[in-house]
């Protein structure tokens, strides 16, 4: 009765307009202030810290004070794969609604940060050709960082030193894609590492990441990714129509 009742006040704080709409300003995984968030959420800054401190308070988002203000974030990556999948069954459309999207609709499909991890198709793609290239043996129960993929991200500057507790490498399902790309420590690191070089870029107000010039020559030199024109990766090394869990299962195989 106890979990039931906690499900129930999870779901109706999610449930709220406001509220879902400020969590999801937030899975870009920085850190807001209220007068920000109430800006995302279109309502009044008393409005905004009443939603915001139910949110700390059911231990869904945490606050730090730095100066005059309170910078919010979400709790864990815990609370951020309920909201990641909560999006995955939102975006089942049955039968399809055929609305036009919005440029930031686009760009959010394209590249776009899962909390601390890469999502979108890019994401996605870049899971296929670590899948494929062998350098991570991906099932639909975790994910296993080879030998060669140690080094692989060694060179690359990933460093996944120190191993803490949280959630090493998992597969994660992409709402926009319907496929896996990788979550946990690894996927956080090869993010970080993107950014550092400068091959993907933060969009202002956005969770979307826009894909540089270096980051298109660095993706097909370094990952076998090709992007086209019209932002649709593919890999020389492998079909991007085939499921990655397949491909994952067939390495095992020959690991066997």
């Amino acid at each position: 009765m106890v979990a039931a009742a906690n499900l129930v006040e999870v779901a109706a704080l999610v449930g709220d307009t406001a509220r879902a709409t400020m969590l999801n300003a937030l899975m870009g995984g920085q850190s807001l202030t209220a007068t920000e968030l109430a800006y995302c959420a279109n309502v009044s800054r008393p409005t905004a810290s009443g939603h915001l401190s139910k949110l700390v308070a059911a231990r869904l988002l945490t606050v730090t004070r730095h100066r005059r203000f309170s910078y919010y974030r979400i709790a864990s990556p815990l609370v951020a794969t309920m909201l990641e999948s909560i999006k995955v069954v939102a975006a089942i459309e049955v039968p399809p609604r055929r609305q036009p999207r919005s440029a930031n609709d686009i760009a959010l499909r394209f590249a776009r940060s899962c909390y601390d991890h890469l999502a979108g198709r890019v994401g996605v793609a870049v899971t296929d050709a670590l899948v494929a290239m062998g350098h991570i043996v991906l099932t639909d129960e975790g994910g296993e960082v080879t030998s060669s993929g140690e080094r692989f991200l060694a060179a690359f500057g990933a460093d996944l030193r120190p191993r803490t507790r949280r959630i090493f490498c998992q597969p994660c399902l992409d709402w926009s894609e319907r496929r896996y790309h990788i979550k946990g420590l690894v996927a956080a690191r090869i993010l970080d590492r993107l950014l550092e070089l400068g091959w993907l870029k933060c969009v202002s107000n956005s969770r979307a990441l826009q894909l540089t010039s270096s980051g298109r020559t660095g993706l097909s030199k370094i990952f076998q990714i090709e992007i086209s024109n019209e932002g649709v990766p593919t890999s020389r090394i492998y079909d991007p129509a085939a499921d990655s869990v397949a491909c994952a299962k067939r390495h095992l195989a020959q690991m066997l």
